[in-house]
């Protein structure tokens, strides 16, 4: 009998109550495997020649080099996948954004505050798990690969589509999915329908996720909060640790923001979002499911499918990791399978009433 491979992690983190931590968090999964711990970059540089692990975590804030930097060296040297560990800084959450750009398939918060040692207990062997099954982007291991923002291109109104505005757009994603929601929403005309998102994202970052966005986007993103309207031209993110719903008030969408148990694993979840969908806009939505570990808003996707929504999967290949995706197709639940750098078009074709083939 051959017994399964563990996934082999390296730990780098400066500080020794937290490297403890979070080998405590793995210690009692049976198919990962902690091989070593390093106080900085440069000797994590050693260990990973010597122990070849197959995910590694990283501090953002270390003396030496700090784990941006160190992030961009090994993703040119001798590319992998990591997952992040970041303060709740609002400093470091934008550095943690940077490294999810640059690389990172993972984010999660170091307990304190809101967030709980026994929530890193339960998050961050799913973070592991996620990362050893990720795909790396194209750009790691080009020398020089550009990490920067998309330029937006000005918007000619005379050739903007007509689009339903008052039609919905719900959108869901979890591993690399960052970025993934990053190019879809850059490429959105000013006057697209209203937008909801539930990404996996630590509270805190989410924050600064949806304010990236907004400095990045022609459409408003913001940070949903209890009772916000979604209007055209406007997207809203789920905070990071609460469900988020959708409501309707004669033609007005809302969204209600609670707390509550997690669903698939998850808070946010994608499901909660697209089953409250379903119900509030039926044929008038469109679900979008993108890259992802597990199987999060597979069933919400069928449901609004079966309500008469149109829905969108993204494809294996432009998919960091395919679980969400794969899930979703299983069930019968996607009308089109697409690679992400496309699905921003058909999005506004099929809120123009017309589909690209």
């Amino acid at each position: 009998m051959t017994l399964e491979r563990k996934t082999k992690v390296l730990i780098v983190d400066d500080s020794a109550i937290v490297r403890k931590l979070l080998a405590e968090a793995l210690g009692s999964e049976s198919d990962i495997e902690v091989v070593g711990a390093a106080p900085d970059p440069y000797v994590a540089r050693d260990k990973i020649l010597s122990l070849r692990p197959d995910v590694l975590t990283l501090d953002i804030e270390m003396p030496r080099m700090d784990g941006l930097t160190f992030l961009k060296r090994l993703m040119r040297y001798h590319p992998m996948p990591v997952v992040v560990i970041s303060s709740l800084a609002q400093a470091s959450s934008q550095a943690s954004l940077d490294a999810l750009q640059a690389g990172a398939v993972e984010v999660l918060g170091k307990p304190g505050g809101p967030y709980s040692v026994g929530e890193l207990r339960q998050d961050l062997p799913q973070k592991i798990r996620a990362a050893a099954l990720a795909r790396l982007p194209k750009t790691a291991g080009v020398p020089d690969a550009p990490v920067h923002a998309p330029s937006v291109p000005a918007t000619n109104s005379a050739a903007r589509p007509q689009i339903n505005q008052s039609g919905l757009i719900a959108i869901g994603a979890s591993t690399g999915g960052t970025e993934a929601i990053r190019e879809v929403l850059t490429a959105m005309p000013d006057n697209s329908p209203g937008i909801v998102i539930v990404q996996h994202i630590p509270a805190v970052f989410s924050t600064a996720f949806a304010s990236r966005l907004d400095n990045l986007c022609r459409i408003e993103v913001k940070e949903a909060a209890d009772g916000d309207r979604v209007f055209a031209g406007r997207a809203l993110v789920a905070p990071g640790n609460l469900h988020m719903t959708v409501a309707r008030s004669g033609r007005e969408y809302r969204v209600s923001i609670q707390d509550g148990p997690r669903v698939c694993y998850q808070k946010p979840s994608v499901d909660v979002l697209f089953n409250s969908v379903t119900q509030v806009a039926g044929a008038d939505a469109i679900g979008v499911l993108l890259t992802g570990m597990g199987a999060d808003g597979a069933q919400g996707l069928l449901k609004m499918k079966q309500a008469g929504a149109r829905t969108i999967v993204q494809d294996e290949a432009t998919c960091v990791v395919f679980g969400m995706p794969r899930e979703a197709i299983r069930l019968g639940a996607s009308d089109r399978v697409l690679p992400l750098q496309r699905i921003a078009a058909e999005l506004v074709a099929m809120s123009a009433g017309t589909v690209h083939l």
